[in-house]
């Protein structure tokens, strides 16, 4: 039988993995419709708080990625590594299924209407099953082409910016005047897109400890929200807020009007190019996911075998599907799974860095949670 090892660690990756995997984490589906969530001009505003508060949070995170320890038991003790991982599992889920059944529904909208929404989700889950099967480390440096593949997206936005029939009144107000309740709810939402990088604590063993991360999380977490920006501003100006409302994939939508003499439906190829993005990070939650689910049963110092990954990866399958037909709402404006992604997406960033350091630090000093 052929060597089987997913976790296997030969080398360590510097800072410029982080902050392409910081990058690509908070870019996920929740950009693609984060305008019909924020409409007002102000939000403009909303965002640029959401990143400066992000970052307090990274600037958290870093910490943890400083602390002396070569993996999570010695970092928190055996019994609290235990108890995160089996709290992590439904959190694990939900961010997996939600980003790839909001892809699958792009691909069956705009590509493949007639196609069963099933179907497009197991050929993608199968590409990230394959490339998570090749273990964390290839899965990581995939980090590299999806980043590259996807990152320069955002410029086709920037024409939007000049579009011959905008008006700099759709960016005004910059101050609410209808209360502050919707600039609470977006910036709950953004913080929530904003999540993904807290998951990177799971990958601590495979950075390299001699460079600090705080660098590299900034910068990613700045191109973040330059992205989120610049692609709200355009949807502003190119629709208006008031006929934004009514649009639930305003940046598809935008694409679909950019012409080139030389390529017709730019929206499909660039549907189709994004899919590695999504491909990297399907695969790096199934492999978070199966490790979670070797600690809560207790087989963290066993090998890993073919067999017990694909088991794993047939569970989250069956019960993604599960989830399509079940909860999965044919609007985004009333998606329950969206919401609860959401909701848990914005907790897990608030919560799990200062929590894990605050344990850290505890165990450094002496408590024992063997």
């Amino acid at each position: 039988m052929s060597h089987f090892s997913l976790f296997e660690k030969t080398s360590t990756f510097s800072g410029v993995y982080v902050m392409f995997m910081t990058n690509r984490l908070q870019m996920l589906y929740f950009v693609l419709i984060m305008p019909v969530y924020l409409v007002q001009p102000y939000m403009i505003g909303v965002i640029l708080v959401a990143g400066i508060l992000s970052q307090l949070n990274l600037i958290i995170l870093s910490k943890v990625f400083s602390r002396d320890g070569a993996n999570g038991t010695q970092l928190l003790g055996r019994r609290l590594v235990y108890v995160y991982a089996a709290i992590g599992l439904p959190f694990l889920f939900v961010k997996l299924s939600a980003f790839i059944l909001g892809f699958v529904e792009l691909v069956h909208l705009y590509i493949f209407p007639s196609m069963q929404r099933d179907w497009i989700a197991l050929v993608i889950f199968l590409i990230g099953y394959y490339l998570a099967s090749q273990g964390i480390e290839k899965t990581i440096r995939f980090v590299v082409i999806a980043f590259f593949c996807t990152v320069w997206m955002s410029l086709l936005f920037v024409p939007f910016l000049f579009f011959k029939y905008s008006d700099l009144h759709d960016l005004y107000p910059i101050i609410p005047t209808n209360g502050y309740r919707q600039v609470w709810k977006g910036l709950f939402y953004v913080w929530s897109s904003l999540s993904g990088p807290e998951y990177l604590v799971c990958l601590i063993p495979w950075f390299s400890s001699q460079q600090k991360k705080l660098k590299a999380l900034s910068l990613a977490n700045a191109l973040s929200v330059i992205e989120y920006v610049l692609l709200f501003t355009a949807s502003l100006l190119f629709f208006g807020s008031n006929y934004l409302k009514g649009k639930p994939y305003p940046v598809i939508n935008m694409i679909r009007y950019l012409q080139s003499p030389a390529l017709e439906r730019i929206d499909i190829i660039l549907i189709c190019v994004h899919m590695v993005h999504y491909v990297f990070a399907c695969s790096l939650f199934l492999l978070l996911f199966y490790g979670a689910v070797r600690i809560v049963t207790g087989n963290i110092h066993k090998s890993t075998t073919r067999i017990g990954f694909s088991a794993s990866c047939a569970v989250v399958f069956g019960l993604i599907v599960a989830v399509n037909h079940l909860f999965w709402g044919e609007s985004v404006f009333s998606n329950r799974w969206l919401s609860l992604q959401i909701i848990m997406g914005a907790a897990t960033l608030l919560i799990l860095p200062t929590l894990i350091l605050a344990t850290a630090k505890r165990t450094t000093k002496g408590r024992d949670f063997e």
